[in-house]
């Protein structure tokens, strides 16, 4: 009598759209960046750096040479060369398929936009715009959409972080290919992100909470391309 085989599946089974641990991450890192937000900490850390004379760093060469020049133009260099990567893989590009390193780029884009477009609505002003540094506005927190403080507005969120928190968007695109790769990727992103993000403060050009926001939109973007492209792949 011939041994019988076990029954062979008809077709794979479907991937997930996310790992619910990332949701989770999503959820948490929101609950406890709206906990600073309400612990009012943004005033006290900027009188760190400002006072009613304003902020000595403001014109810092190298803050504002390196850090916010220099960083913001080398951003859009990486993000280029990515772009030719799309279609001339090189380096950790060639071990993507091409709807991966799309997804890469796609997710950069897509976060540089979310945060251009909320900045660009936004009543709040800068810290160096408060007559607590020497400016002019009152402080009003970014929640309150459509209140205006007094000053330039458009502070909210952190353009200039972006510029390293944008590349978070990318450990999604790696992580189901090259796992360890992405979350180095994702360590440098966070690490320049919230440099970047610290160099404006000393400036006096945001607050700390600016800077958290803007991840967690970058992350949130990022997360939300990856769904979106998962959904693309099962309905495909």
């Amino acid at each position: 009598m011939m041994p019988s085989c076990p029954p062979v599946p008809l077709t794979e089974p479907r991937p997930a759209l996310y790992n619910p641990r990332w949701l989770l991450a999503t959820v948490l890192s929101f609950l406890l960046i709206a906990l600073w937000d309400v612990s009012g900490q943004d005033l006290a850390l900027a009188q760190v750096w400002g006072t009613a004379e304003g902020f000595a760093l403001r014109d810092d060469h190298f803050l504002v040479t390196y850090m916010h020049q220099g960083m913001r133009n080398l951003g859009w260099v990486i993000v280029l060369a990515l772009s030719l990567g799309v279609w001339m893989p090189f380096g950790l590009l060639r071990k993507l398929p091409t709807a991966r390193r799309v997804q890469l780029l796609v997710s950069i884009l897509a976060s540089l936009a979310v945060v251009a477009i909320l900045k660009r609505s936004s009543a709040t002003s800068c810290p160096w715009d408060l007559s607590l540094f020497g400016g002019v506005a009152e402080y009003v927190s970014h929640w309150r959409w459509g209140v205006h403080d007094g000053g330039a507005g458009r502070c909210f969120p952190a353009g200039h972080a972006a510029a390293g928190f944008s590349f978070v968007g990318g450990y999604f695109a790696l992580a189901r290919d090259t796992p360890r790769a992405a979350r180095w990727w994702l360590a440098v992103a966070l690490v320049m992100g919230l440099l970047l993000g610290l160099g404006q403060q000393m400036r006096g050009a945001h607050y700390m909470s600016h800077t958290l926001w803007t991840a967690w939109l970058c992350w949130t973007a990022g997360l939300v391309i990856d769904m979106g492209m998962a959904r693309r792949r099962l309905s495909a």
